[in-house]
């Protein structure tokens, strides 16, 4: 459905001509005329105003009696007063009201000095109370969650957390109890409030009432600065502002830009800085010597590396994940100019090559991330964006309630948003190609059933699709069923449609669009061909590549096959680590270079919807840590190849000169809130970096057009499960060196069907152990209603028992894997793990 007209209107507000938008919220077109309305429980995010606490009353000519501002929409010729002496009695009796029971402790409370209430008090309120009798009392204060804690008797009812547990999270835990004067806000039986989005109420809470365990006592707001950036935990790269004490971070707030998180931030964007502060951060170079780690002065370390690096005669290759822009620019000018190599990747396993990829990235195919909100329909293709990307969970969860956008899912395991789709559909594990090749054959020919019904009568469709649907052998073919049914669909040059990727990693499409691709350079414009990630792997294990260079990666817990990523590192004459923190990749190393935080990095990034955002460093980098770009400008210095790059800005003009569709674009234009290059006349430069778009490529093994095979053929047993494997939200390095979300780590487990465990005799909780040959994790049993009968699940990345220890990519063989318990043994039968999450 198209977003309503704007129509503009014009009112007066004590006297001053206003102009707005018709349907606008009364207090927000005030405040664009520069007139404050005072308001506690209005908040735009949250929906639809709800008028609870009455501080926002104000008269309106021709309306008797005195309107709340927040829930009265405007209209032409509005006459409004808000100083009147009947809207002054009214503003003061809330504020007296709200302070009868309100404990006078700003002095000890987090929230003085940036405190509505405070401000309200003193601007609309009475200079003394008259009350004299006991205040309320509750016990104070009571952990809500273990990252948060409530003190009600700060509460002034506002209803702000309990909506947004209700209608923005939908995980319906927060609720108003009991009635009266008795009313307090709290869960169902006393649980803790576990859910993925809580830290966002303290936000929300006007007064004192939630605050964060992580900041309480922490600074006072005369302590602190503000430093706006992004954050770089994952691909929804939430806009964030870092709260700043002695050149540390100790709070993260949302930066609200509409266009990419609603103002939203997960707890992992929340609470994950604790990780900068780890005992296991880096702080310097170091040198491994005889397998231990020693610390080296930079001159060092540089001159290590690139001996190391020289030595490989060009027989080199890097491999990309945490790094900005220019970061990625640098080393792959450097890998490609300086050393020789076209053998570069920013992936976790080899999914989209060029010819696809220039398809899927034309502007006229890519829908933006608001373009959800007015969607007739939204289709989940192959990831479940509360693990892979939060803030499209709440993007999708906002369109369905409020807009009535229909929904559909289509997953390998139950996703959080099934609940409110239209239709859900499962996809093999394995088997995207399958599947999206009978979804297109549906579309064509007219089904009124399921997905491809809801696909035939929607007018404005957006795809959201996840990069994990191209790997396998058989990923090219889904890529290619994604394109034709985009086509089909019309969904280029369509309004509120098109397709957004959910990668596998945050600044995926930054990482490409620079040239970090074995099959693509700068502006994806055409290279000739090196090793993907599983070419460079086999290179290390056999020795046609001597070094590599590991750019804010970690192939033993992120990548498949864990195994083979031992023996292939531990085959490398030289590997250079750039890393934040000690993982077990490291101890493969020879030299360790230390990486910024993404709260202490200066450069850019791309969203997945083509949005360039700027990264500001806003804390101090601890011990001795330089930014990566210098790292890596100084590397290429000591190799005799000069980049000719001092500083930032300079990184990001070469960006622009060797990227086309980024030609003539200024730190200024990106601005606080990124633009898309898309949008801009200059995006006409797609064309002159990828040439003439591919069509369909010829029929051949692992290319479009060629039917899928069956993944799991040749593996079937009579008891055998598909296995599949996705990527938890916490199961990873952040959350393991983040104290506040250590509660949050999770233990590997097995999710089997209902009937799967009845007919094997498990139950809940069970502990197995899951075999592959040589290769065993052990696992405890989650029954999951939803999921399909012969399948199971095991997450990637998890601390022990990490589901990449199976080679559950390897083409055309996936694995079998047992099951031990007392019952006799299961086989699970691996696919390709390209169905999504």
């Amino acid at each position: 459905m198209p977003a309503p007209k704007k129509n503009p209107i014009t009112l007066t507000v004590d006297g001053r001509e206003i102009e707005a938008i018709e349907g606008t919220m009364l207090v927000d077109a005030a405040q664009q005329g520069d007139i404050e309305i005072p308001v506690f429980c209005y908040e735009p995010k949250l929906g639809a105003p709800v008028g609870a606490c009455r501080m926002c009353l104000v008269e309106i000519e021709g309306i008797p009696k005195l309107q709340t501002a927040c829930s009265t929409p405007v209209r032409d010729g509005m006459v409004v007063h808000t100083r009147t002496e009947q809207v002054k009695e009214a503003q003061n009796a809330v504020v007296e009201f709200l302070l009868v029971n309100h404990p006078l402790d700003c002095p000890v409370c987090d929230k003085g000095g940036e405190c509505p209430l405070q401000d309200i008090s003193m601007g609309w309120g009475n200079d003394r109370s008259r009350v004299v009798d006991t205040k309320r009392h509750f016990e104070k204060p009571v952990p809500l969650s273990p990252l948060i804690a409530i003190d009600r008797e700060r509460c002034i009812l506002c209803y702000r957390c309990a909506r947004f547990s209700q209608e923005v999270s939908e995980d319906g835990q927060l609720q108003l109890l009991e009635r009266g004067a008795d009313s307090y806000i709290g869960t169902f039986d006393d649980r803790p409030y576990i859910a993925p989005f809580q830290g966002n109420i303290t936000e929300l809470c006007p007064v004192g009432a939630l605050t964060s365990y992580t900041y309480r006592f922490q600074a006072r707001p005369w302590d602190i600065e503000q430093g706006g950036s992004v954050c770089t935990l994952c691909p929804s790269q939430c806009n964030v502002s870092f709260t700043i004490r002695d050149e540390q971070v100790k709070r993260v707030l949302d930066r609200q830009n509409d266009a990419v998180d609603d103002g939203w931030l997960c707890d992992r964007g929340r609470y994950g800085f604790q990780a900068m502060y780890s005992q296991d951060r880096v702080m310097n170079p170091l040198r491994y010597v005889d397998g231990h780690p020693v610390p080296a002065r930079w001159a060092e370390a540089l001159e290590v590396a690139s001996i190391g690096l020289a030595a490989a005669e060009g027989k080199v290759a890097a491999l990309v994940g945490d790094a900005s822009n220019e970061e990625a620019f640098i080393l792959q000018d450097l890998v490609r100019n300086g050393l020789g190599s076209n053998d570069i990747d920013s992936r976790q396993a080899p999914t989209i090559g060029r010819a696809q990829r220039v398809r899927l990235d034309d502007p006229a195919t890519q829908a933006r991330v608001a373009d959800i909100d007015h969607a007739d329909l939204v289709l989940v293709l192959g990831t479940d964006p509360i693990h892979s990307a939060p803030a499209f969970d709440l993007r999708v969860r906002k369109a369905v309630r409020r807009n009535g956008t229909a929904l559909a899912v289509a997953t390998e395991r139950p996703s959080a948003l099934d609940g409110g789709a239209s239709e859900v559909e499962r996809i093999k594990p394995g088997d995207a190609a399958g599947y999206l090749a009978g979804l297109l054959e549906q579309v064509k020919s007219g089904a009124a059933e399921g997905i491809a019904g809801l696909l035939k009568d929607s007018s404005h469709t957006v795809v959201i699709w996840g990069e994990r649907i191209g790997r396998g052998e058989n990923g090219p073919a889904a890529i290619e069923s994604l394109l034709e049914l985009s086509g089909t669909l019309g969904l280029a040059g369509q309004e509120e449609s098109g397709l957004i990727e959910i990668p596998d990693v945050a600044n995926a499409r930054g990482l490409r669009e620079v040239g970090c691709l074995p099959d693509a350079g700068p502006g994806l414009a055409e290279v000739e061909a090196g090793r993907d990630v599983d070419g460079i792997k086999a290179g290390l294990t056999s020795g046609e590549i001597k070094a590599v260079v590991l750019y804010g990666v970690d192939p033993l817990r992120d990548f498949p096959d864990t195994e083979g990523w031992a023996e292939a590192l531990g085959a490398a004459d030289f590997v250079i680590h750039f890393t934040m923190a000690s993982t077990d990749t490291t101890e493969f190393a020879d030299v360790v270079f230390p990486l910024e935080s993404h709260a202490e990095k200066d450069g850019t990034i791309t969203h997945t919807e083509g949005r360039l955002q700027r990264v500001r460093p806003a804390a101090a980098r601890p011990g001795d840590i330089r930014g990566g770009w210098h790292v890596l400008a100084e590397l290429s210095a000591a190799l005799g190849h000069e980049t000719g790059i001092h500083a930032v800005p300079e990184a990001f003009q070469k960006i622009t000169e060797s990227v086309p569709f980024y030609a003539g674009l200024t730190d200024q234009e990106i601005g606080g809130r990124g633009v898309r290059w898309q949008d801009r006349p200059e995006s006409s430069g797609w064309a002159e970096s990828v040439g003439d778009a591919p069509g369909r490529l010829p029929s051949g093994p692992g290319v479009p057009g060629t039917p899928p095979t069956d993944s799991t053929s040749g593996t079937e047993s009579t008891d055998g499960l598909v296995l599949g494997t996705y990527r938890d939200l916490w199961a990873n390095s952040t959350t393991d060196l983040s104290p506040a979300l250590s509660y949050l780590i999770p233990a590997q487990r097995l999710e089997v069907s209902v009937a799967d465990a009845e007919r094997l005799g498990l139950s809940k909780g069970d502990e197995v152990a899951v075999k592959s040959g040589d290769t065993e994790i052990t696992a405890f049993v989650a029954i999951r209603a939803a999921l399909p009968e012969g399948t199971c699940f095991l997450m990637e990345g998890t601390q022990q028992g990490n589901a990449n220890v199976f080679k559950n990519n390897d083409l055309g063989k996936p694995a079998v894997v047992e099951i031990g318990k007392a019952t006799p043994a299961l086989e699970v039968v691996a696919g390709n793990g390209n169905g999504g999450e």
